[in-house]
Order: structure tokens, then sequence, then C-alpha cells
């Protein structure tokens, strides 16, 4: 039976209150694995004294270097970003998904270009966030010695302002990581989920579906990380000239993959937002 359809305020408090209670939860759950993505991320190459030789090694000598509190270093501009990226980001995609049903597209099209949109609008929110998050957690020395995320925001103005040589520094970056990955995420997902048949069982049907949202999330992270590796380096230190190389464009994407889990049972808890029983997609 179909669902009634839920008014504009009462969906959009509601994509509020899951994607940002459930943001949260993984930023705090996950965010080292983003320090130690980032890091990864800005190498200069074998020749910086500070390269570190494997993922292992990088928790090491985080650790050693700048404490347990080094892991943390950034985490609170996505904190702060957190509530408006998630609304943002799955909100618009419902609506993209309702507009693009008066464009008469198949279901699982409909889907990826929604989720690029989605990503797209999401980009623009986040982007100040990561310009100040990408540049305290580059910042090496212990924790108790880097500004505060404030003083840092007003350093990156005070340089290089609003725009793209300050706090939107990487905008074109950044919109393709999103876009790319939202686009990949939400269109494989719902495409394979409606090809293969669903368990009676409540657990294997939950790992059905959990297993499907891990798949797409690795190729989706393993298709968009050559624009988050970018975004890093715009973002932060930049490296030598003449040292990049094509396989530095996936430095990170094991620790960004190992981070999907949450990402995954965020996207099932509001799943029923998005079933196209409700008219909203052709």
């Amino acid at each position: 039976m179909a669902r009634q359809p839920r008014g504009f305020l009462q969906e959009a408090s509601h994509q509020v209150v899951a994607g940002g209670s459930a943001g949260l939860v993984e930023i705090c759950l996950m965010h080292p694995l983003d320090v130690v993505k980032t890091r990864f991320q800005i190498q200069r190459g074998k020749t910086d004294p500070t390269s570190y030789k494997s993922l292992g090694d990088c928790f090491r000598t985080i650790f050693q270097r700048e404490g347990l509190l080094g892991f943390y270093k950034g985490i609170l501009p996505p904190v702060l970003a957190e509530t408006p990226k998630r609304a943002v980001k799955f909100f618009t995609f419902e609506q993209y998904k309702k507009l693009l049903g008066y464009a008469s597209l198949p279901p699982g099209l409909a889907f990826a270009v929604a989720g690029l949109g989605s990503g797209l609008t999401e980009a623009v929110v986040v982007n100040p966030f990561e310009v100040v998050k990408v540049t305290l957690q580059t910042n090496q020395n212990a924790f108790t010695e880097q500004p505060s995320s404030f003083v840092q925001a007003q350093q990156i103005i005070k340089t290089g302002g609003l725009g793209f040589q300050g706090l939107n520094k990487g905008l074109t970056a950044t919109l393709g990581r999103h876009g790319v990955f939202n686009m990949v995420y939400f269109g494989f997902y719902f495409n394979v989920k409606n090809i293969l048949p669903v368990n009676k069982d409540p657990n294997l049907e939950f790992l059905r579906k959990f297993g499907i949202g891990l798949v797409s999330g690795t190729i989706a992270s393993i298709i968009n990380i050559p624009f988050d590796v970018a975004k890093s380096r715009i973002q932060g230190p930049q490296p030598v000239p003449g040292e990049i190389k094509f396989l530095a464009l996936y430095k990170g994407l094991l620790p960004k993959i190992m981070r999907l889990g949450p990402d995954v049972c965020e996207l099932l808890f509001i799943e029923d937002d998005f079933k196209p029983d409700d008219g909203s997609s052709g």
C-alpha cells in the first residue's frame, strides 16, 4: 500500500534529524581515519621526511608525535557542518528525484542523476568547512600547539578571502568528489537492490542491503578518490612540482573505504524515504 506523502516541512525536519544525528556518530567514530586519509593524500613522495610507510606506521607516528588527540585534529568543522550537510544530501536527493520524475526517466537513471545533483549541492555547503578541516589535519604539531578552528578560519580569510584562494579553495575538486560519489553510490545501490531478490529473514535482508551498500560505496570511492586527493592537495600544503604520479591519485583509498560502514547503515536507516512507491520517480 502506498504511503501518504509527507509535507515539505515534515520531510525536511526528518532529514535533518535522521541525517544529522547519524552523521555526528560517524564523525566521532571515524574521524581518525579521515585524518590518516588526508595525511596520505598530501604526502610529497618518498623524499618527504614525514612520509608514512604504511597505514599502521601512520597511526603509530601520529600517536607518538602528536598524541591521541592528534587523531581528532580538524574535527570541529565537520561537526558544525554535519547537520546541514546530511540534511542537504538526503533532502535534495529526494527533491531532485521528484523533479526528474516529470522527465519520465527510468528509475535507475533518475537515482543516479538525483545523486549527482545532491552531491553538487552538498559540496557547495561543505567546502568552506573542508578547507579549515584539511588545514588543521595537515598540521603535524602537537594538538595543543595548533590554532583553533575559528582562528584557523580567520587566518584563511585574512590571507585568501572568501573566494577560490581562501575559504572556498578547491571548490571544483569538492564538486567532483561529492557529485561523482553520490551519483555512483545512489545509482548503483538502488539499481542493484531492485535486481537482487528480497530475503524474508530480516537478518539476511539487512545483510543483503548492507552488502550492496558496501559494494556501492567501495566502487564510488575508487572512482571519486582522484577528486578527493586533488581537493586535499589544493586545500593543504602544495606538493613539489614534478613529484605527482598517477598512483598518487589513489592515496588514502584504504582508510577512505574503511569509513564506509556508518554511511551504509545511515542509508539503510532512512532508505524508506527514497522508495519510488510515493510517486516521486519515473
